[in-house]
């Protein structure tokens, strides 16, 4: 791991890091925008492409809809702040650096995003996938973390969520919150937000009181390989929302 603040600079400054810097930065308003984030809580990370012990990371006591590329944060594994003109929360990465490095993910996205948050409150911990169509589209890719264990103040209790993800790109971590890992921000984004768009619908019919009618899980099953198969729309979603909020430069 190169230390050097020269290197570190030039790497921050690099044309693929500052279009990567913007886009998180984008996806962290978007989340604002879309009612999932927490105060200053909560963090998204992206690992740089091909570089494991790099990672951009959203900076500490900053809300979440003010956050501009330049306010990013170029991190080490170890979540120590390499280059930006903000600080880093010292917990920040202990369970996205486990995530990156034990999952192998490049997008790590970790929210408290309310109806997500309230399924894991419940006995089943999770969404049912077999019930709305965006339930669907997350039909076997959920992991279920059901054992809490106090604030994420070390390490340890990283890697401990990071290895009960079993590869999974989507975690419902027991009476905390939720994780959303992705190979491309765009896509990872697309899954955070519909995600929290199926925990409505479901706690909404929950809530009704009614049986709930869920689908044969070989529909689920068809139903996610479909989408799957359009993630064009995920592009265009991230584009869009670019357009919407667009990055104001520095500021």
């Amino acid at each position: 791991m190169n230390k050097d603040p020269h290197f570190a600079d030039a790497l921050f400054h690099a044309d693929h890091v500052t279009s990567l810097r913007s886009d998180l930065a984008l996806a962290l308003r978007a989340a604002a925008a879309h009612g999932l984030g927490e105060g200053v809580c909560n963090h998204f990370s992206v690992a740089l492409p091909g570089d494991p012990d790099h990672f951009l990371l959203n900076p500490r006591g900053l809300m979440w809809n003010e956050v501009q590329a330049d306010d990013i944060v170029l991190v080490d594994a170890h979540g120590h702040k390499l280059a930006g003109r903000h600080e880093v929360e010292p917990t920040a990465m202990f369970i996205h650096a486990a995530i990156h490095r034990i999952a192998d993910k490049a997008c790590v996205l970790h929210t408290h995003m309310p109806y997500a948050t309230a399924l894991t409150l419940t006995a089943d911990r999770t969404l049912d996938t077999t019930l709305s169509q965006n339930a669907m589209r997350f039909h076997d890719r959920i992991a279920v973390d059901a054992d809490y264990n106090g604030l994420a103040l070390d390490a340890s209790e990283g890697e401990r969520i990071a290895r009960a993800m079993q590869g999974a790109d989507i975690a419902f971590l027991g009476n905390h919150g939720v994780v959303v890992c992705g190979e491309r921000l765009d896509y990872a984004y697309d899954d955070l937000f519909f995600l929290e768009r199926a925990c409505t619908a479901q706690v909404l019919a929950q809530s009704t009181g009614r049986p709930l009618v869920p689908v044969d899980p070989v529909i689920a099953a068809k139903v996610a390989a479909q989408i799957q198969s359009e993630r064009l729309q995920s592009e265009l979603f991230f584009a869009a929302l670019r357009r919407q909020l667009p990055d104001s430069g520095q500021h």
